[in-house]
């Protein structure tokens, strides 16, 4: 099954794919924000290409567990997305994967005005792939 990840944050939205038997994730795409219409046209773009039958949600959390700021605003788009695509929807805590993102491009030789420019991508990456590693440890320890 094909997941399509969602880094939703308040000017980006990047989106991330997982590869047809869920294993790996790659960042596809960063685009600006706009309004909720045209957010999730774009969303929607994303399952028709990329034949996702689910989506994975960064909900922002606060480092004590507890829901970020952010996390209303993220959750109304997940309930947008449920009743416009009828697909599944999981969310997925996105602690720290920016700042994972930006180590992980430090260590690449990448200009900083190229590191900029994929850092959300990246992001959107690391957030699905966590999800899928999750997913595949529960799966092989049952």
């Amino acid at each position: 099954m094909r997941l399509l990840g969602i880094d939703y944050g308040t000017k980006k939205m990047s989106l991330a794919l997982s590869d047809e038997s869920g294993i790996l994730a790659r960042g596809i795409r960063t685009i600006q924000r706009s309004e909720p219409n045209r957010d999730l046209d774009t969303v929607h773009e994303a399952v028709e290409k990329y034949g996702a039958q689910k989506f994975v949600v960064g909900l922002p959390r606060n480092m004590d567990g507890s829901l970020g700021s952010s996390a209303g605003q993220v959750m109304e788009f997940v309930e947008q997305v449920k009743n416009r695509m009828h697909l599944p929807v999981d969310t997925w805590d996105e602690r720290l994967s920016s700042t994972e993102a930006k180590r992980r491009l430090l260590e690449a030789p990448l200009s900083r005005k190229k590191r900029k420019q994929v850092v959300d991508k990246v992001a959107a990456a690391i957030l699905l792939q966590g999800y899928l590693d999750f997913c595949n440890y529960k799966t092989e320890q049952s």
